[in-house]
């Protein structure tokens, strides 16, 4: 019964390993088709004026300021925290299982806890991370 289960679970950790980086969005950076869009590509405020004498406005298509870089480090490491959370979580279930199975012995209750506790502490790592390389990023695109 207990190997089956581990079996179980390791394919289904296996799933979740192979799927997560599939279904993840692919970046894709396209150049602006028109001369005003390839204009305001490389200027945060600039007035471009037309024939008519209207003036236009360039955006910064960047959302706050974000290099293409910064977007990509936080892509990867919002990759990373959904794949350790993942197996986090799993590992949680895990350890509740081994906690449920261990029929009062106190080395798999021993045991199941820790699997728990260090998969909670790998939690709160992934959350502190996250917080930490947004910070990071932030200050560098004030700066």
């Amino acid at each position: 019964m207990l190997h089956k289960l581990k079996t179980l679970i390791a394919s289904i950790s296996l799933l979740f390993a192979f799927a997560v980086p599939i279904a993840a969005p692919a970046v894709a950076f396209a150049d602006s088709p028109s001369v005003q869009g390839s204009l305001c590509t490389g200027a945060t405020k600039l007035q471009i004026s037309s024939e008519n004498g209207s003036t236009a406005n360039c955006k910064d298509d960047s959302s706050g300021g974000e290099s293409k870089v910064n977007k990509l480090i936080k892509q990867i490491i919002n990759l990373l925290s959904v794949i350790v959370g993942v197996i986090a979580v799993i590992m949680i279930i895990v350890g509740g299982f081994r906690y449920i199975t261990s029929g009062g012995s106190d080395t798999g209750i021993a045991s199941a806890k820790k699997t728990i506790l260090y998969a909670l502490i790998g939690l709160v790592i992934v959350a502190l991370a996250q917080i930490i390389v947004k910070f990071v990023l932030d200050k560098a695109t004030q700066s």
